[in-house]
């Protein structure tokens, strides 16, 4: 049966961007309430949604609401587990913002919360959702375009003191890391996405652009468990922010766009091995699915999966090796090593990357 969902938008930063999301599916969600930390804030995104409430705190009236099916979490990281454990106790769904928690062993923790619950819980990754990421993972899946080689992912923003300038950013106890886990994610995302899971991780990580606790910058090189060599390219102090995704093939190089910010929508190019017929690649791009895109389009299939059973657009398996990839990462800039992935529950990162990123 299909329903008109109540939500309560917890937190009014990319809350913000999460209510655009919900107004594309009016038939599917009514945002029944805005919750935030400052009153005029608060306000100001609760006038966006026609009839909304306002409600200033996260706490037990809120969660107490007979009202709400929903519960859309998009507070600063440290706060996640808590309040998605608090709200899928109370009865509720939960949509999670990006980072999902601060560990392995958080994952852990709230998949018991879930499964004890009965309630179901969506991790954000709004980048899986976009017809050029669409387009490029059809032809890969085609198999025409033959074994992948190499790929490069650049992340390559520009964030100063403005942005530092919100007191938990840049605060390791806070946003939980830097740059690979608050700036990068995404674009990481879809390079896994597109090229499978990572066998291994040789990485360095620093802070060179501003006088923060977690870091701004960074290489990583990987080993995909399909053999192809991938390397991630991460900074902060970009005068020219850009981000931009490579993938060479046998038979083709997929470059995305590299307009700064989430580059999954495109517009993507295809080139064909030159010499050859690209009459097969062409074919491949005109079959591509194409749909709605970015937040509306997870969010209408968090719809589809509580009203008719449909598999969740992203998964908690999908968030927890977004979490590994950021674990290794961390780990083997500290240690000086190669970390290889899956991380075991032994590993000494498993419990949290934090002591990883003090330098």
């Amino acid at each position: 049966m299909t329903k008109r969902h109540r939500v309560a938008i917890v937190g009014t930063g990319i809350g913000a961007a999460h209510l655009n999301g919900f107004l594309a599916n009016p038939d599917r969600f009514e945002v029944a309430v805005i919750c935030g930390q400052d009153p005029a804030r608060t306000a100001a995104l609760a006038a966006q949604a026609p009839g909304a409430e306002t409600h200033l705190g996260f706490n037990t009236a809120l969660l107490a609401r007979p009202d709400l099916d929903i519960i859309d979490i998009c507070t600063p990281p440290d706060l996640h587990l808590s309040q998605a454990t608090q709200a899928l106790q109370a009865g509720r769904h939960v949509i999670l913002e990006k980072p999902l928690v601060a560990s392995l062993a958080e994952v852990d923790a709230l998949e018991a919360a879930i499964a004890r619950t009965g309630r179901t819980l969506m991790p954000i990754f709004q980048a899986r959702f976009g017809n050029g990421l669409a387009m490029a993972k059809h032809i890969l899946a085609s198999g025409q375009a033959g074994r992948i080689h190499v790929a490069t992912a650049e992340t390559h923003w520009y964030r100063g003191p403005a942005y530092y300038a919100t007191p938990w950013r840049g605060k390791i106890a806070h946003e939980l890391g830097g740059a690979f886990i608050t700036h990068a994610i995404h674009l990481h995302d879809m390079l896994t996405t597109l090229l499978g899971p990572v066998r291994q991780v040789s990485a360095q990580v620093a802070t060179r652009v501003n006088p923060i606790e977690t870091e701004d910058t960074g290489a990583v090189a990987m080993e995909m468990e399909s053999g192809a060599l991938a390397t991630l390219s991460v900074t902060l102090g970009s005068p020219q922010p850009s981000s931009r995704l490579r993938i060479v093939a046998e038979n083709v190089t997929i470059t995305s766009g590299d307009a700064p910010g989430i580059t999954a929508s495109g517009p993507f190019h295809f080139a064909a091995r030159e010499g050859t017929n690209r009459a097969w690649l062409d074919a491949l791009i005109a079959t591509a699915p194409t749909g709605p895109e970015g937040f509306a389009a997870q969010f209408a299939g968090f719809a589809d999966t509580l009203d008719h059973g449909a598999p969740l657009p992203v998964t908690m398996a999908q968030a927890r090796h977004s979490l590994e990839l950021a674990t290794a990462i961390y780990h083997s800039s500290k240690s000086g090593q190669r970390v290889s992935l899956p991380l075991p529950p032994t590993h000494p990162a498993y419990a949290g990357w934090a002591s990883d990123l003090r330098r």
